[in-house]
């Protein structure tokens, strides 16, 4: 696949989130972090901070809150001296042309985060202040002294976790997903897929078997269809024949008795020993 010539890298994104975090840490600005990052990369504060707000940003929003506590923290036991931003980047000639250019886009995509930001140090030092009118010995001996051993404590994991974010970036989704595939599920995917398969051909056997006997019975349907009309044409000639027949057998029984009725009574005569003929009655 080709790459645009001026595509981010990973190196980049890299130095964007290590310069924001920086500036964050210690006070700054993200503006003044993109006017820096800009000029390393020869791009404009415009790109780095839609760059930092559309994709690095999210990959290192807990390193972020961290550097926020960290600041958080340090303004507390400064007492609220530095309490203002100190911009730690101070732009050349050329990048203070771009960044007149750029201003307004660079502060519409950082004035809401910068906001935010103000607003939890307001609430922050606000609840100093209270707490130092009330307590005045408690905060003069806070000022005189080191930072308390939980800052410290804070300071290195704050530390390790931007190294960490930074030595170790957050996987992409294409090497997640490539490391996610073992070996193991290459072979269920082999199994299932020869199971089906295996089914598949079965159904297929089943389906040929069924045509095969479907075909058989339509067959042996159409035999008896025609054996039926046979058998229905044959009945017919044999109610014909035996019409006929009848119609024959009551003209013949008409015939003779009508012949019976016309040929006159025989008179029957019997022999004696003598020679004499009698007469038999009938």
């Amino acid at each position: 696949m080709k790459l645009r010539q001026d595509a981010w890298t990973e190196e980049n994104d890299l130095l964007l989130a290590e310069t924001v975090l920086r500036h964050v840490r210690e006070g700054s600005t993200q503006l003044n972090a993109f006017e820096e990052v800009g000029d390393v990369l020869e791009r404009t504060s415009a790109a780095c901070g839609f760059r930092w707000n559309a994709v690095v940003r999210y990959n290192y929003e807990k390193a972020l809150q961290l550097a926020k506590k960290f600041r958080k923290e340090k303004l507390r036991h400064a007492k609220g001296e530095d309490a203002k931003k100190k911009l730690l980047y101070t732009p050349s000639e050329s990048s203070y042309i771009q960044t007149d250019v750029s201003s307004n886009f660079d502060r519409y995509l950082n004035d809401e985060q910068d906001l935010e930001y103000g607003v939890e140090l307001d609430q922050e030092f606000g609840s100093f202040v209270e707490t130092d009118t009330e307590n005045d010995e408690s905060v003069e001996v806070t000022h005189n002294e080191e930072p308390t051993t939980e800052i410290y404590s804070s300071i290195p994991s704050v530390q390790n976790q931007y190294q960490s974010q930074i030595q170790t970036p957050p996987a992409s989704p294409m090497n997640t997903r490539k490391s996610s595939i073992t070996m193991f599920d290459v072979i269920q995917f082999l199994q299932g897929l020869s199971s089906s398969q295996i089914g598949s051909d079965r159904l297929v056997r089943e389906n040929d078997q069924l045509k095969r006997e479907l075909m058989q019975l339509q067959e042996r349907n159409s035999q008896l269809q025609r054996q039926v009309e046979k058998l229905e044409k044959d009945a017919t000639t044999v109610q014909e024949d035996y019409e006929t027949m009848m119609k024959i057998m009551n003209r013949a029984r008409k015939l003779v008795l009508f012949e019976e009725e016309e040929k006159p009574a025989a008179t029957s005569f019997r022999m004696d020993k003598n020679g004499n003929l009698e007469k038999i009655a009938e």
